[in-house]
């Protein structure tokens, strides 16, 4: 079923997946197979099918009932979405319980599918193809805490370590320990010294998967005063981290800050999960904490991939969904990438390959707010871009993006714009953004948003150290002021001597 929508990708096919876990289980509907997958629609269960699995070896019997009734209405949502597959995949509670195997087969009933019951090894193998797909590139320890189980995964690039799957999910280090934290501390530390992958993660990154863990980094942000709400690649330095995790550990979880953002059901998780992450810093002295917005769900799809997607650029590939959805001329957004990157090269700007792809995304997202009403276009793109769905970026390469496109609409010399988003750009970061958007306005002004014109443009160095923007004889009508003004604005910021110029006719010298 096609969506009549023009908001959506049309060449697309939305598929589902379905992930039973120990605590949660959560339907996902995608608006199709890509590097970057976008959600159409997403909903959870909080079943606890693994509350109590340690002392019966069963799984919990409420839980058993209401989940097969929530499987009823994902099978009915993820049809009236229009999913054309459904993916099933379900981990350690459903594995490991006696009666996981009838659990199954009555699920497979309601959900008229086959579901996948994954091993720990597939999980942590699927989990770092998460962290993998989402970040350009992955190096570190890649670590997915569960209701019922953590696995551990070294991820290298593309390469993917032998992982390992320990019984310190929430739910279940919680019922080991019988709710007592200093219980859980020693549970904890004996089944990680069996990680000996942990020695290698030293001054590495950890990656830190799963909704307990996105929990606490919610916390964490909260206490700091934050400025972007966005979890994927947020940050947290081994001190903070571990001052902060000392205080949720204590279990005083009601007292802090930002708290009655975590729902009632979490909450109680929230030390457990702090515990773990505790003993992985102690036993790995990691260099930082990283959060990922990925996991297995999404290292699924990312090996349904073929080779040549899968080694597709994320934020590339969702900018390129973007131009596609919102500005005005895809072609025009390509032609602009080019041009940008011919200008850098004319003006001897170097670039370091974060640097270049950052461009690159910036260029394809430059016209998404042109619907807006002018004097809101730049604070609408802003706070979209800051916001986005985007993978393979971190917090400073967002406020990148985001302070060019601010830029090239409210203007280079604003000081007054996002000053929250800026400081989480380095200076040399926000320089580039003045730079790019001042290029950005000059050539908007030659082209009316429309492809054909920027391939056509040339730069040429001319005597004194002068360099000259031309346009051919043909493009003549196209030479002003207006456009000669805003050269003279990349020239200031810049300082550079630069001239508009008509191939064989009048130009003029703007510094």
């Amino acid at each position: 079923m096609l969506s009549d929508s023009q908001g959506r990708l049309q060449d697309r096919r939305p598929l589902s997946i379905i992930d039973i876990g120990s605590n949660s289980i959560r339907l996902v509907v995608y608006e199709g197979l890509a590097r970057s997958p976008t959600m159409l629609f997403n909903e959870k269960m909080l079943a606890g099918l693994g509350r109590g699995i340690v002392s019966t070896g069963k799984l919990d019997p409420e839980a058993v009932t209401r989940s097969m009734e929530e499987f009823r209405r994902f099978r009915a949502l993820s049809d009236q979405a229009g999913a054309e597959h459904m993916y099933v995949l379900a981990t350690a509670a459903a594995r490991e319980a006696i009666n996981g195997p009838d659990f199954i087969h009555r699920a497979e009933d309601v959900l008229k599918t086959e579901i996948r019951v994954i091993s720990g090894r597939q999980e942590a193998y699927y989990s770092a193809l998460g962290v993998i797909s989402g970040f350009h590139p992955a190096n570190g320890i890649a670590g997915d805490l569960g209701g019922g189980s953590l696995e551990l995964v070294d991820v290298n690039g593309e390469a993917i370590g032998d992982g390992i799957t320990l019984p310190l999910g929430g739910l279940r280090l919680q019922d080991m320990a019988k709710n007592s934290l200093t219980q859980a501390a020693k549970i904890t530390r004996d089944e990680l010294a069996k990680a000996k992958l942990l020695k290698g993660g030293q001054g590495r990154p950890f990656y830190a998967v799963g909704g307990t863990w996105r929990n606490l980094a919610r916390l964490h942000m909260e206490m700091t005063n934050y400025p972007l709400g966005v979890m994927h690649h947020y940050e947290i330095s081994a001190d903070s981290a571990t001052n902060f995790l000392k205080q949720v550990a204590k279990a005083e979880i009601e007292k802090v800050k930002g708290i009655e953002g975590v729902s009632k059901n979490r909450r109680s998780l929230l030390p457990y999960g702090a515990i773990v992450l505790q003993e992985i810093m102690a036993a790995m002295q990691p260099s930082k904490i990283i959060v990922s917005a990925l996991g297995v769900r999404e290292g699924f799809l990312y090996s349904l991939l073929d080779e040549a997607e899968q080694k597709a650029d994320p934020l590339i590939s969702a900018s390129e969904e973007l131009a596609r959805l919102r500005s005005r001329s895809v072609t025009h957004a390509h032609e602009l990438v080019d041009w940008t990157a011919r200008t850098f090269a004319a003006f001897g700007i170097d670039e370091t390959e974060d640097e270049a792809r950052y461009r690159h995304a910036a260029a394809l997202l430059a016209d998404i707010g042109w619907r807006a009403h002018p004097e809101y276009r730049g604070k609408q793109s802003l706070n979209i871009i800051a916001h986005a769905s985007f993978f393979g970026v971190d917090h400073p390469g967002r406020a990148f993006l985001a302070m060019a496109n601010a830029y090239r609409h409210d203007g280079i010399f604003n000081e007054a714009i996002a000053p929250e988003i800026k400081a989480l750009a380095s200076p040399r970061y926000l320089e580039r953004a003045r730079v790019l958007a001042a290029m950005m306005r000059v050539v908007y002004l030659l082209t009316a948003s429309m492809p054909g014109i920027m391939p056509r443009l040339k730069w040429e160095q001319r005597g004194n150290g002068v360099l000259a923007l031309v346009l051919p004889a043909s493009l003549a009508d196209l030479y002003g002021e207006r456009p000669a003004g805003r050269l003279a604005q990349l020239a200031r910021i810049t300082n550079r001597r630069l001239v508009l110029a008509v191939e064989g006719g009048p130009s003029v010298s703007v510094k």
